[in-house]
């Protein structure tokens, strides 16, 4: 590996698949560890964390006892490639780590995650889905402990039979009993997860957590206007839900010379209704709390417990080619027969698709609170409201950016007004931050805006 190649990586940092050591330490191989649970990565060592070539003294025997505290760390055994580079006239190691296939893999009896730039413990509840998911395991498809074929409301089977063979996703001609044992929702008459949520005739019994629990909320949660707490089988929370949704938020109309006038509501239905099928299909239900919907004056977040899965990321979701990793295979597949969800994967940039076409910001995704929240805002943000903020020129156009791009930097400002210096540009940014506009992310280089 040549220095152009070393010099590709320290820029590849941002994305967190290369981590930069001055000695080969105990985090060294706790990184190692976290690459291999998510989506592998490189370790140079001899480099500072500001990218600075230090070097590092290596002997005969160096790299081989390095591989060898690496394997006898971990838990199945990861043989790393190492090579060392000579870079300026000194030495770098360099270690590869590929993702493990079979996850997760331990250092001294512990797992971690790579987040971002940092390594991440990860909770007993993580490595157990984590393995799930890596054995191809999912969790709703394993039997109840007491919930039996006699549990299911066949007439909820019945009426899937009907949407499926509507959507021609699913030609189905079996009763519903044996529809249940060919989808392996039901095993020996036993039911398994996904069954009871989806069809139960009590799917909120064992599990009270599978719910969705809505509020209509002022500025914060201490003035409530409406409170619902729906308890219902899957598919019809998110009718339910939208309901809540349609009678909390505004609707105006417009008149453009046809006999039938168009309804624009604050936010785009459709977006809102795939972020709460998105929720409901993909929470963790395990976990013990309810999926919520919260909406405010100027903005609605719909939260769900349960990270994203192992091998894809927040920056994932904003592309349009991203993979589909899936927490609930049987409940995602009952929602894609009846036509729920389009396409595997395309969720999320439906979303932002359908939020630039009715004129308010991209959603905000975020990893929070052990769960995933998807937040829409109002399009509060018009020239004139920021004019009336007392805002210059210069930070209307860096908001205006920001509602397009989701986030600025301060080489993407200077693009918009280059006859401006850094120094002001600078300052104009941290005024939106202060005045509650913008949210300030990263540090100096990776430093970034967004809407607040």
């Amino acid at each position: 590996m040549n220095q152009d190649k070393i010099k590709e990586l320290i820029r590849e940092n941002e994305l967190g698949t290369v981590e930069f050591k001055e000695n080969f330490d105990r985090e060294a191989i706790e990184t190692v560890d976290a690459f291999a649970n998510t989506k592998g990565g490189v370790i140079i060592i001899g480099i500072s964390d500001k990218g600075k070539i230090i070097g590092v003294q290596v002997g005969k025997e160096t790299l081989k006892n390095w591989a060898n505290q690496i394997s006898q760390s971990t838990e199945p055994r990861i043989m790393p490639e190492i090579e060392q580079v000579e870079i300026e006239g000194k030495n770098v190691i360099i270690i590869h780590i590929k993702e493990f296939p079979i996850k997760p893999v331990s250092v001294k009896g512990k797992c971690f995650r790579r987040i971002r730039n940092s390594n991440r413990l990860m909770t007993p509840q993580e490595i157990a889905e984590m393995h799930n998911y890596s054995t191809g395991t999912s969790w709703d498809a394993f039997p109840t402990i007491d919930k039996t074929i006699e549990d299911i409301d066949l007439e909820k089977v019945e009426k899937y039979i009907k949407e499926a063979n509507a959507t021609g996703r699913r030609k189905i001609e079996e009763t519903p009993q044996e529809v249940l044992e060919k989808l392996e929702l039901v095993k020996d008459r036993k039911a398994t997860w996904a069954a009871i949520l989806l069809f139960g005739k009590e799917p909120q019994k064992p599990l009270l957590q599978a719910a969705a629990h809505c509020g209509r909320f002022r500025m914060d949660k201490t003035q409530i206007i409406d409170d619902l707490m729906i308890e219902a089988d899957l598919i019809s929370q998110v009718d339910e839900v939208m309901k809540f949704i349609g009678r909390n938020i505004s609707v105006r109309y417009e008149f453009e010379g046809k006999p039938k006038r168009k309804e624009v509501w604050d936010y785009p239905l459709e977006a809102l209704r795939e972020a709460v099928i998105n929720a409901i299909v993909h929470r963790d239900y395990a976990a013990p709390s309810n999926v919520q919907i919260e909406i405010y004056d100027d903005k609605i977040e719909i939260w769900n417990p349960g990270r994203l899965l192992p091998g894809i990321t927040i920056e994932d979701l904003y592309k349009k080619e991203h993979k589909s990793v899936i927490r609930n295979k049987l409940i995602a597949q009952v929602f894609y027969d009846i036509g729920y969800i389009e396409k595997y994967g395309s969720g999320t940039i439906k979303i932002i698709e359908l939020c630039k076409r009715h004129g308010i910001p991209p959603p905000d995704f975020r990893e929070i609170t052990g769960g995933f929240s998807i937040i829409f805002r109002k399009d509060i943000y018009n020239e004139e409201y920021l004019r009336n903020l007392g805002l210059n020129e210069r930070q209307i156009k860096a908001v205006m950016y920001v509602k397009e791009k989701n986030s600025i930097n301060l080489s993407s400002f200077k693009t918009i007004v280059p006859e401006v210096s850094e120094k002001t540009l600078y300052r104009d940014l941290q005024e939106l931050v202060g005045k509650g506009i913008l949210k300030e992310l990263g540090e100096k280089k990776g430093r970034r805006y967004k809407l607040l």
